[in-house]
């Protein structure tokens, strides 16, 4: 080749760089910018379809409920009550199978397809870490809503003597009864409808208000199947009473669920779900008319006061529907009801004042609707 001509080579090759150099920085910055927006669309497009959240939530309650029917041992029937030993020890055996196998399944949903980090999928699941703050907080606001029954446990019935020796933890322990009520039942409840079913959602991204109050009432839906189990066992209630007994039972089942859900996504705490769900069956269900009573055959409250009277004397029936006048049963002054139901109001008060600030975790797994996990 002569001088020339690579001389006019050369000189082609610098006044067509500037043109090839554009292409080639359009063409990376095109790229660069389809990888960013694969990787963005891939943050944001939700680890599990809503459909398949909502479907195990629904296989999870079936697994819960229904291995109580195919058994003889499990399964109500007039002649069989569900608080004989052997059908506790037997549902108790079940709805741990039920538990485990619920809580291994959504792990297994956490893990597949991406990359876990350390005691990431044990966060989401409420595990981890223990948070004794955490706890504590959440035992504390929901002894402020229990503030009035509190009150006639330990100050009217005297139950604060029988809480400091000991005697209520080993009596209430010491039956199935109690220990499906306040053991089996909490744990179970909790690891399947809170660590196992609520992640489900948080990893098809629902709406904090939809996790809220939705995902309860599959937990309320589990509870409906004693409506069966009533009418075996107590034949000759009518049925309207019957039913408004179970969807009275699905209403604060679900209440509670709305509350123990609200108190998971918060501090990411299964203990304190289970330990709430504990001292709520303990508590049981407020009175909300009547006057406060006590029995006398086990009370140690106030019965010396004046002004307490035989329940019979007074000719009126004592707590809610269904606790019938009773000879052994006295009635304290007045001024123990007007306590009663002034606590009652001011825990009421208390408890929605408190709920932000006393469930306020740096675990929540949802803040202001933006998933932390």
């Amino acid at each position: 080749m002569s001088p020339t001509a690579l001389l006019d080579r050369v000189k082609g090759y610098y006044h067509r760089t500037p043109q090839f150099l554009c292409l080639l920085l359009i063409q990376s910055l095109t790229y660069a910018a389809a990888a960013a927006a694969a990787v963005a669309d891939e943050e944001q497009r939700p680890m599990m379809s809503p459909r398949w959240a909502a479907g195990l939530s629904i296989l999870y309650t079936l697994l819960y409920v229904l291995p109580f029917y195919l058994s003889s041992a499990t399964r109500p029937s007039a002649r069989l009550s569900r608080d004989a030993p052997s059908v506790i020890r037997a549902r108790i055996r079940l709805v741990t199978i039920s538990s485990v196998v619920s809580a291994i399944t959504t792990l297994k949903f956490i893990a597949h397809g991406r990359p876990i980090r350390d005691l990431h999928a044990l966060r989401l699941m409420g595990c981890w870490p223990l948070a004794p703050r955490d706890i504590l907080r959440t035992l504390l606001l929901t002894a402020i809503l229990f503030a009035g029954p509190l009150f006639e446990k330990g100050a009217v019935e005297g139950g604060w003597q029988r809480w400091v020796r000991g005697h209520e933890l080993r009596a209430t322990l010491g039956s199935w009864i109690g220990w499906r009520n306040y053991i089996a039942g909490p744990v179970s409840e909790e690891v399947v409808f809170r660590a196992s079913l609520v992640p489900l959602h948080v990893l098809a991204r629902a709406a904090p208000a939809s996790i809220v109050f939705q995902t309860p009432l599959y937990f309320g839906i589990a509870h409906l199947h004693h409506l069966y189990e009533y009418r075996l066992t107590h034949p000759h209630t009518p049925w309207g009473p019957a039913l408004l007994r179970s969807l009275l039972q699905f209403a604060f089942t679900s209440v509670f669920g709305f509350y123990a859900t609200f108190v998971f996504l918060r501090t990411a705490s299964l203990p304190a779900v289970v330990l709430a769900h504990a001292f709520c069956n303990w508590c049981g269900l407020p009175r909300v008319w009547g006057r406060v009573e006590l029995d006398v055959g086990r009370a140690e409250g106030p019965l010396s006061l004046p002004g307490t009277a035989p329940a019979e004397e007074s000719g009126k029936t004592g707590r809610g529907v269904g606790h019938a006048t009773d000879a052994r049963r006295r009635r304290p002054s007045v001024a123990w009801s007007v306590a009663y139901y002034v606590l009652l109001v001011a825990g009421a008060v208390g408890f929605w004042r408190g709920l932000w600030p006393l469930t306020d975790s740096p675990n929540a797994l949802l803040v202001f609707g933006r998933v932390e996990a």
